[in-house]
Protein backbone atom coordinates (compact mmCIF):
# COMPACT_ATOMS: atom_id res chain seq x y z
CA UNK A 1 0.00 0.00 0.00
CA UNK A 2 1.42 3.33 -1.04
CA UNK A 3 0.02 6.74 -0.10
CA UNK A 4 1.20 10.27 -0.56
CA UNK A 5 1.57 11.89 2.89
CA UNK A 6 2.35 15.48 3.92
CA UNK A 7 6.03 16.05 4.38
CA UNK A 8 5.32 18.17 7.47
CA UNK A 9 4.15 15.18 9.55
CA UNK A 10 7.20 13.16 8.67
CA UNK A 11 9.41 16.10 9.56
CA UNK A 12 7.77 16.49 12.99
CA UNK A 13 8.16 12.79 13.81
CA UNK A 14 11.74 12.81 12.61
CA UNK A 15 12.69 15.94 14.55
CA UNK A 16 11.24 14.66 17.83
CA UNK A 17 12.99 11.33 17.43
CA UNK A 18 16.26 13.09 16.63
CA UNK A 19 15.97 15.15 19.81
CA UNK A 20 15.40 12.02 21.87
CA UNK A 21 18.24 10.12 20.24
CA UNK A 22 20.59 13.00 20.91
CA UNK A 23 20.02 12.58 24.67
CA UNK A 24 21.09 8.91 24.70
CA UNK A 25 24.76 8.26 25.33
CA UNK A 26 26.82 5.59 27.01
CA UNK A 27 27.66 6.13 30.67
CA UNK A 28 31.39 6.57 31.29
CA UNK A 29 31.34 3.74 33.84
CA UNK A 30 28.28 1.86 32.59
CA UNK A 31 26.35 2.83 35.74
CA UNK A 32 29.02 1.73 38.20
CA UNK A 33 28.73 4.91 40.28
CA UNK A 34 25.03 4.23 40.84
CA UNK A 35 25.87 0.72 41.98
CA UNK A 36 28.38 2.12 44.47
CA UNK A 37 25.69 4.43 45.81
CA UNK A 38 23.30 1.51 46.27
CA UNK A 39 25.74 -0.48 48.42
CA UNK A 40 27.35 2.47 50.22
CA UNK A 41 27.28 2.04 53.98
CA UNK A 42 26.25 -1.60 53.83
CA UNK A 43 27.89 -3.57 56.66
CA UNK A 44 28.69 -6.46 54.34
CA UNK A 45 31.05 -4.38 52.21
CA UNK A 46 32.60 -2.59 55.17
CA UNK A 47 32.82 0.63 53.17
CA UNK A 48 34.84 -0.97 50.36
CA UNK A 49 34.16 0.01 46.76
CA UNK A 50 33.72 -2.53 44.01
CA UNK A 51 35.86 -2.13 40.92
CA UNK A 52 35.20 -3.03 37.29
CA UNK A 53 38.71 -4.39 36.69
CA UNK A 54 41.97 -4.44 38.65
CA UNK A 55 44.62 -1.87 37.75
CA UNK A 56 48.08 -0.95 38.96
CA UNK A 57 46.76 1.08 41.88
CA UNK A 58 44.41 -1.66 43.07
CA UNK A 59 47.20 -4.24 42.68
CA UNK A 60 49.35 -2.23 45.08
CA UNK A 61 46.45 -1.99 47.53
CA UNK A 62 45.91 -5.75 47.34
CA UNK A 63 49.59 -6.44 47.99
CA UNK A 64 49.50 -4.13 51.01
CA UNK A 65 46.48 -5.95 52.44
CA UNK A 66 48.08 -9.36 51.87
CA UNK A 67 51.28 -8.30 53.63
CA UNK A 68 49.63 -8.60 57.05
CA UNK A 69 47.28 -11.17 58.57
CA UNK A 70 44.10 -11.05 56.54
CA UNK A 71 40.97 -10.02 58.43
CA UNK A 72 37.43 -10.24 57.08
CA UNK A 73 37.30 -6.59 55.99
CA UNK A 74 40.52 -6.91 54.02
CA UNK A 75 39.32 -10.09 52.35
CA UNK A 76 36.13 -8.33 51.23
CA UNK A 77 38.10 -5.37 49.88
CA UNK A 78 40.32 -7.66 47.84
CA UNK A 79 37.37 -9.60 46.46
CA UNK A 80 35.54 -6.43 45.42
CA UNK A 81 38.50 -5.02 43.49
CA UNK A 82 40.14 -8.20 42.27
CA UNK A 83 37.49 -10.92 42.19
CA UNK A 84 36.42 -12.27 38.78
CA UNK A 85 32.79 -12.17 39.84
CA UNK A 86 32.95 -8.39 40.12
CA UNK A 87 34.35 -8.07 36.63
CA UNK A 88 31.54 -10.26 35.32
CA UNK A 89 28.88 -8.24 37.16
CA UNK A 90 30.14 -4.90 35.84
CA UNK A 91 30.51 -6.29 32.33
CA UNK A 92 26.86 -7.37 32.49
CA UNK A 93 25.94 -3.87 33.65
CA UNK A 94 27.91 -2.32 30.79
CA UNK A 95 26.03 -4.58 28.39
CA UNK A 96 22.74 -3.32 29.80
CA UNK A 97 23.90 0.27 29.35
CA UNK A 98 24.73 -0.45 25.70
CA UNK A 99 21.28 -1.96 25.19
CA UNK A 100 19.73 1.14 26.76
CA UNK A 101 21.52 3.43 24.33
CA UNK A 102 20.73 1.13 21.41
CA UNK A 103 17.03 1.19 22.26
CA UNK A 104 17.06 5.00 22.27
CA UNK A 105 18.94 5.30 18.99
CA UNK A 106 17.26 6.22 15.73
CA UNK A 107 16.72 3.34 13.31
CA UNK A 108 18.91 3.56 10.27
CA UNK A 109 17.19 4.66 7.04
CA UNK A 110 17.08 2.22 4.13
CA UNK A 111 18.21 3.26 0.67
CA UNK A 112 16.83 1.31 -2.29
CA UNK A 113 18.11 1.55 -5.87
CA UNK A 114 16.95 -0.24 -8.99
CA UNK A 115 17.94 0.04 -12.63
CA UNK A 116 15.55 -1.37 -15.24
CA UNK A 117 15.92 -1.46 -19.02
CA UNK A 118 13.30 -2.14 -21.65
CA UNK A 119 14.83 -2.11 -25.09
CA UNK A 120 16.65 1.19 -25.30
CA UNK A 121 14.52 2.72 -22.52
CA UNK A 122 16.16 3.00 -19.08
CA UNK A 123 14.38 3.47 -15.76
CA UNK A 124 16.21 4.27 -12.53
CA UNK A 125 14.33 4.12 -9.22
CA UNK A 126 15.69 5.52 -5.97
CA UNK A 127 13.98 5.46 -2.58
CA UNK A 128 14.93 6.43 0.95
CA UNK A 129 12.73 4.80 3.61
CA UNK A 130 12.32 5.21 7.34
CA UNK A 131 10.53 2.90 9.76
CA UNK A 132 7.96 5.39 11.04
CA UNK A 133 6.58 3.08 13.71
CA UNK A 134 10.01 2.74 15.30
CA UNK A 135 10.32 6.52 15.25
CA UNK A 136 6.95 6.96 16.95
CA UNK A 137 7.67 4.23 19.52
CA UNK A 138 11.21 5.42 20.19
CA UNK A 139 10.36 7.42 23.37
CA UNK A 140 8.48 4.42 24.73
CA UNK A 141 11.29 2.02 23.92
CA UNK A 142 13.87 4.37 25.42
CA UNK A 143 11.95 4.65 28.67
CA UNK A 144 11.50 0.87 28.82
CA UNK A 145 15.19 0.29 28.21
CA UNK A 146 16.03 2.86 30.90
CA UNK A 147 13.87 1.01 33.39
CA UNK A 148 15.52 -2.27 32.51
CA UNK A 149 18.91 -0.63 33.02
CA UNK A 150 17.79 0.45 36.49
CA UNK A 151 16.92 -3.19 37.17
CA UNK A 152 20.40 -4.15 35.96
CA UNK A 153 21.94 -1.67 38.41
CA UNK A 154 20.01 -3.24 41.29
CA UNK A 155 21.11 -6.69 40.17
CA UNK A 156 24.74 -5.56 39.94
CA UNK A 157 24.51 -4.09 43.45
CA UNK A 158 23.07 -7.39 44.63
CA UNK A 159 26.04 -9.18 43.04
CA UNK A 160 28.35 -6.93 45.05
CA UNK A 161 26.60 -7.84 48.31
CA UNK A 162 26.51 -11.53 47.45
CA UNK A 163 30.24 -11.55 46.76
CA UNK A 164 30.94 -9.67 49.98
CA UNK A 165 28.79 -12.12 51.96
CA UNK A 166 30.34 -15.18 50.31
CA UNK A 167 33.82 -13.81 51.03
CA UNK A 168 32.96 -13.20 54.69
CA UNK A 169 31.58 -16.72 55.02
CA UNK A 170 34.66 -18.20 53.37
CA UNK A 171 36.95 -16.18 55.65
CA UNK A 172 35.08 -17.33 58.77
CA UNK A 173 35.24 -20.96 57.68
CA UNK A 174 38.94 -20.69 56.79
CA UNK A 175 39.93 -19.14 60.13
CA UNK A 176 37.77 -21.57 62.10
CA UNK A 177 39.25 -24.51 60.21
CA UNK A 178 42.77 -23.25 60.87
CA UNK A 179 41.97 -22.81 64.55
CA UNK A 180 40.45 -26.29 64.68
CA UNK A 181 43.57 -27.86 63.16
CA UNK A 182 45.65 -26.40 65.98
CA UNK A 183 43.49 -28.04 68.64
CA UNK A 184 43.29 -31.34 66.76
CA UNK A 185 47.08 -31.44 66.68
CA UNK A 186 47.12 -31.03 70.46
CA UNK A 187 44.59 -33.85 70.73
CA UNK A 188 46.75 -36.08 68.56
CA UNK A 189 49.82 -35.30 70.66
CA UNK A 190 47.88 -36.25 73.80
CA UNK A 191 46.80 -39.49 72.13
CA UNK A 192 50.40 -40.20 71.12
CA UNK A 193 51.54 -39.72 74.69
CA UNK A 194 48.84 -42.08 75.91
CA UNK A 195 49.66 -44.72 73.31
CA UNK A 196 53.39 -44.54 74.10
CA UNK A 197 52.76 -44.86 77.82
CA UNK A 198 50.39 -47.76 77.25
CA UNK A 199 52.98 -49.51 75.10
CA UNK A 200 55.64 -49.21 77.81
CA UNK A 201 53.30 -50.39 80.56
CA UNK A 202 52.25 -53.36 78.47
CA UNK A 203 55.89 -54.29 77.90
CA UNK A 204 56.56 -54.50 81.64
CA UNK A 205 53.35 -56.42 82.21
CA UNK A 206 51.36 -53.67 84.00
CA UNK A 207 48.72 -53.39 81.24
CA UNK A 208 46.85 -55.89 79.19
CA UNK A 209 46.88 -56.08 75.42
CA UNK A 210 43.26 -54.86 75.41
CA UNK A 211 44.10 -51.66 77.29
CA UNK A 212 47.07 -50.98 75.03
CA UNK A 213 44.93 -51.55 71.92
CA UNK A 214 42.33 -49.06 73.14
CA UNK A 215 44.96 -46.35 73.44
CA UNK A 216 46.28 -47.17 69.99
CA UNK A 217 42.73 -46.93 68.66
CA UNK A 218 42.38 -43.47 70.22
CA UNK A 219 45.62 -42.43 68.51
CA UNK A 220 44.47 -43.73 65.12
CA UNK A 221 41.16 -41.90 65.47
CA UNK A 222 42.89 -38.65 66.49
CA UNK A 223 45.20 -38.93 63.47
CA UNK A 224 42.23 -39.43 61.15
CA UNK A 225 40.39 -36.45 62.63
CA UNK A 226 43.49 -34.31 62.24
CA UNK A 227 43.78 -35.30 58.59
CA UNK A 228 40.14 -34.36 57.99
CA UNK A 229 40.66 -31.04 59.77
CA UNK A 230 43.74 -30.26 57.69
CA UNK A 231 41.87 -31.06 54.48
CA UNK A 232 38.95 -28.86 55.57
CA UNK A 233 41.41 -26.04 56.27
CA UNK A 234 42.93 -26.37 52.79
CA UNK A 235 39.52 -26.48 51.11
CA UNK A 236 38.17 -23.45 52.99
CA UNK A 237 41.34 -21.45 52.32
CA UNK A 238 41.17 -22.26 48.60
CA UNK A 239 37.53 -21.18 48.48
CA UNK A 240 38.51 -17.85 50.00
CA UNK A 241 41.40 -17.59 47.53
CA UNK A 242 39.07 -18.11 44.57
CA UNK A 243 36.65 -15.46 45.76
CA UNK A 244 39.48 -12.97 46.12
CA UNK A 245 40.77 -13.81 42.64
CA UNK A 246 44.28 -14.65 43.84
CA UNK A 247 46.73 -16.91 42.06
CA UNK A 248 50.39 -17.81 42.06
CA UNK A 249 52.51 -16.38 44.84
CA UNK A 250 49.65 -14.30 46.17
CA UNK A 251 47.52 -17.38 46.79
CA UNK A 252 50.25 -19.06 48.80
CA UNK A 253 51.68 -16.10 50.68
CA UNK A 254 48.80 -14.60 52.63
CA UNK A 255 48.23 -15.54 56.27
CA UNK A 256 45.06 -15.79 58.30
CA UNK A 257 44.52 -14.81 61.95
CA UNK A 258 44.93 -17.47 64.62
CA UNK A 259 41.37 -17.18 65.87
CA UNK A 260 37.95 -15.78 65.05
CA UNK A 261 36.82 -12.37 66.37
CA UNK A 262 35.31 -12.26 69.82
CA UNK A 263 31.55 -12.42 70.20
CA UNK A 264 29.68 -9.13 70.68
CA UNK A 265 29.03 -8.28 74.31
CA UNK A 266 25.26 -8.35 73.80
CA UNK A 267 22.78 -9.12 71.07
CA UNK A 268 21.80 -5.86 69.31
CA UNK A 269 18.17 -5.01 68.68
CA UNK A 270 17.53 -5.83 65.04
CA UNK A 271 14.17 -4.01 65.00
CA UNK A 272 11.38 -5.03 62.67
CA UNK A 273 13.33 -7.29 60.35
CA UNK A 274 10.35 -7.85 58.05
CA UNK A 275 9.90 -4.14 57.44
CA UNK A 276 13.65 -3.67 56.95
CA UNK A 277 13.82 -6.50 54.43
CA UNK A 278 10.83 -5.26 52.42
CA UNK A 279 12.25 -1.74 52.40
CA UNK A 280 15.97 -2.32 51.84
CA UNK A 281 16.40 -5.65 50.06
CA UNK A 282 17.73 -5.19 46.58
CA UNK A 283 15.94 -8.21 45.15
CA UNK A 284 12.59 -6.75 46.27
CA UNK A 285 13.36 -3.42 44.64
CA UNK A 286 14.62 -5.19 41.52
CA UNK A 287 11.41 -7.23 41.23
CA UNK A 288 9.28 -4.10 41.61
CA UNK A 289 11.26 -2.23 38.97
CA UNK A 290 11.11 -5.22 36.64
CA UNK A 291 7.34 -5.31 37.07
CA UNK A 292 7.10 -1.63 36.11
CA UNK A 293 9.19 -2.21 32.99
CA UNK A 294 7.03 -5.20 32.03
CA UNK A 295 3.87 -3.11 32.46
CA UNK A 296 5.27 -0.45 30.13
CA UNK A 297 6.18 -3.06 27.55
CA UNK A 298 2.59 -4.32 27.72
CA UNK A 299 1.37 -0.86 26.78
CA UNK A 300 3.70 -0.74 23.81
CA UNK A 301 2.56 -4.17 22.64
CA UNK A 302 -1.08 -3.13 22.80
CA UNK A 303 -0.39 0.09 20.95
CA UNK A 304 1.24 -1.80 18.10
CA UNK A 305 -1.07 -4.80 18.21
CA UNK A 306 -2.65 -4.29 14.78
CA UNK A 307 0.09 -2.39 13.00
CA UNK A 308 3.58 -3.51 13.97
CA UNK A 309 5.39 -1.97 11.00
CA UNK A 310 5.13 1.30 9.10
CA UNK A 311 7.62 2.66 6.60
CA UNK A 312 7.70 6.15 5.13
CA UNK A 313 9.91 6.79 2.13
CA UNK A 314 10.91 9.46 -0.35
CA UNK A 315 10.82 8.14 -3.93
CA UNK A 316 12.44 9.45 -7.10
CA UNK A 317 11.91 7.58 -10.36
CA UNK A 318 13.64 8.65 -13.58
CA UNK A 319 12.73 7.22 -16.99
CA UNK A 320 15.01 7.77 -19.96
CA UNK A 321 13.02 7.52 -23.24
CA UNK A 322 14.16 5.52 -26.22
CA UNK A 323 13.02 8.05 -28.86
CA UNK A 324 15.32 10.12 -31.01
CA UNK A 325 15.01 13.08 -28.60
CA UNK A 326 16.08 10.95 -25.64
CA UNK A 327 13.40 12.53 -23.46
CA UNK A 328 13.65 12.06 -19.70
CA UNK A 329 10.83 12.14 -17.19
CA UNK A 330 11.17 12.18 -13.38
CA UNK A 331 8.59 11.27 -10.73
CA UNK A 332 8.96 12.42 -7.13
CA UNK A 333 6.87 11.68 -4.09
CA UNK A 334 6.48 9.81 -0.85
CA UNK A 335 5.19 6.38 -0.05
CA UNK A 336 3.81 4.84 3.11
CA UNK A 337 3.87 1.07 3.55
CA UNK A 338 1.60 -0.65 6.06
CA UNK A 339 0.93 -4.35 6.66
CA UNK A 340 -2.70 -5.37 6.15
CA UNK A 341 -3.97 -7.13 9.32
CA UNK A 342 -5.91 -9.88 7.57
CA UNK A 343 -4.56 -12.91 9.44
CA UNK A 344 -2.63 -11.66 12.44
CA UNK A 345 -4.62 -9.19 14.58
CA UNK A 346 -2.03 -9.19 17.37
CA UNK A 347 -4.03 -11.38 19.77
CA UNK A 348 -1.07 -13.69 20.42
CA UNK A 349 1.33 -10.79 21.07
CA UNK A 350 -1.14 -9.15 23.46
CA UNK A 351 -1.78 -12.44 25.26
CA UNK A 352 1.93 -13.05 25.62
CA UNK A 353 2.53 -9.55 26.97
CA UNK A 354 -0.29 -9.93 29.50
CA UNK A 355 1.05 -13.31 30.62
CA UNK A 356 4.50 -11.78 31.10
CA UNK A 357 3.01 -9.03 33.23
CA UNK A 358 1.04 -11.49 35.37
CA UNK A 359 4.19 -13.55 35.76
CA UNK A 360 6.16 -10.47 36.81
CA UNK A 361 3.48 -9.43 39.32
CA UNK A 362 3.48 -12.92 40.82
CA UNK A 363 7.26 -12.77 41.16
CA UNK A 364 7.02 -9.45 42.99
CA UNK A 365 4.65 -10.99 45.51
CA UNK A 366 6.75 -14.14 45.84
CA UNK A 367 9.90 -12.06 46.36
CA UNK A 368 8.22 -10.04 49.10
CA UNK A 369 6.92 -13.14 50.88
CA UNK A 370 10.33 -14.81 50.64
CA UNK A 371 12.14 -11.69 51.85
CA UNK A 372 10.00 -11.39 54.98
CA UNK A 373 10.28 -15.12 55.70
CA UNK A 374 14.04 -15.23 55.20
CA UNK A 375 14.49 -12.20 57.43
CA UNK A 376 12.54 -13.88 60.26
CA UNK A 377 14.41 -17.15 59.76
CA UNK A 378 17.81 -15.44 59.70
CA UNK A 379 17.04 -13.51 62.87
CA UNK A 380 15.96 -16.69 64.66
CA UNK A 381 19.12 -18.43 63.47
CA UNK A 382 21.22 -15.47 64.61
CA UNK A 383 19.69 -15.50 68.11
CA UNK A 384 20.13 -19.27 68.45
CA UNK A 385 23.72 -19.22 67.22
CA UNK A 386 24.55 -16.32 69.54
CA UNK A 387 23.01 -18.07 72.55
CA UNK A 388 24.92 -21.30 71.86
CA UNK A 389 28.23 -19.51 71.32
CA UNK A 390 27.77 -17.46 74.50
CA UNK A 391 26.94 -20.60 76.48
CA UNK A 392 30.17 -22.22 75.36
CA UNK A 393 32.15 -19.06 76.10
CA UNK A 394 30.56 -18.19 79.45
CA UNK A 395 29.75 -21.64 80.88
CA UNK A 396 31.20 -24.68 79.13
CA UNK A 397 34.79 -23.51 78.68
CA UNK A 398 35.16 -21.96 82.17
CA UNK A 399 33.76 -25.12 83.74
CA UNK A 400 36.04 -27.25 81.61
CA UNK A 401 39.07 -25.19 82.70
CA UNK A 402 37.99 -25.59 86.31
CA UNK A 403 37.75 -29.36 85.88
CA UNK A 404 41.21 -29.41 84.29
CA UNK A 405 42.68 -27.42 87.16
CA UNK A 406 41.12 -29.78 89.73
CA UNK A 407 42.37 -32.80 87.79
CA UNK A 408 45.93 -31.43 87.78
CA UNK A 409 45.73 -30.87 91.54
CA UNK A 410 44.47 -34.41 92.07
CA UNK A 411 47.19 -35.79 89.85
CA UNK A 412 49.87 -33.83 91.69
CA UNK A 413 48.42 -35.15 94.96
CA UNK A 414 48.54 -38.69 93.56
CA UNK A 415 44.75 -38.94 93.81
CA UNK A 416 44.24 -39.60 90.08
CA UNK A 417 46.19 -41.46 87.44
CA UNK A 418 47.91 -40.19 84.38
CA UNK A 419 45.22 -41.88 82.30
CA UNK A 420 42.51 -39.83 83.94
CA UNK A 421 44.57 -36.70 83.31
CA UNK A 422 45.05 -37.59 79.65
CA UNK A 423 41.38 -38.43 79.25
CA UNK A 424 40.38 -35.10 80.74
CA UNK A 425 42.79 -33.31 78.42
CA UNK A 426 41.21 -34.97 75.38
CA UNK A 427 37.73 -34.06 76.58
CA UNK A 428 38.80 -30.43 77.08
CA UNK A 429 40.15 -30.25 73.55
CA UNK A 430 36.89 -31.58 72.17
CA UNK A 431 34.99 -28.93 74.14
CA UNK A 432 37.25 -26.20 72.79
CA UNK A 433 36.73 -27.47 69.26
CA UNK A 434 32.95 -27.42 69.78
CA UNK A 435 33.22 -23.84 71.04
CA UNK A 436 35.15 -22.87 67.89
CA UNK A 437 32.40 -24.39 65.75
CA UNK A 438 29.75 -22.50 67.72
CA UNK A 439 31.65 -19.25 67.29
CA UNK A 440 32.02 -19.97 63.55
CA UNK A 441 28.29 -20.67 63.22
CA UNK A 442 27.48 -17.37 64.89
CA UNK A 443 29.57 -15.30 62.49
CA UNK A 444 28.09 -17.18 59.55
CA UNK A 445 24.61 -16.44 60.91
CA UNK A 446 25.56 -12.80 61.34
CA UNK A 447 26.53 -12.56 57.66
CA UNK A 448 23.34 -14.36 56.63
CA UNK A 449 21.23 -11.90 58.65
CA UNK A 450 22.88 -8.85 57.09
CA UNK A 451 22.37 -10.29 53.62
CA UNK A 452 18.76 -11.23 54.32
CA UNK A 453 18.01 -7.64 55.38
CA UNK A 454 19.71 -5.81 52.52
CA UNK A 455 20.49 -8.10 49.60
CA UNK A 456 19.06 -11.55 49.16
CA UNK A 457 19.45 -14.83 50.98
CA UNK A 458 20.13 -16.68 47.73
Amino acid sequence: MKFLVPIQKAAVALSSALALAGCASLSPDGGGADVQALVAGNPLTGGANAQRAPDARSAEAVDALLARPLDAEAAVRIALVNGPRMQDAFATLQLSDAERVQAASLPNPVFAFSRLREGSALEIDRALRFNVLNLVALPWQARWAGERHEVAKLQAAQSVLLLAADTRRAWVRAVAARQGVSYMRDAKEAAEAGAELAHRMAQVGNWSALQRTREQLLLADAAAQLARAEQAAVASREQLTRLMGLSGARAASYTLPDRLPALPASAPDAGDVQALALRDRLDVRSAQMQNTATANSLGLTRATGLVNAMELGAVRNTVFGNGPDRARTTERGFELELPIPLFDWGQARNARAEALYLQSAARVRETGVRAASEARESLAHWNTAYAIARRYQDEVLPLRRQVNDEMVLRYNGMLSSVWELLGETRASMLAVNAAIEAQRDFWLADTDLQLALTGSAT
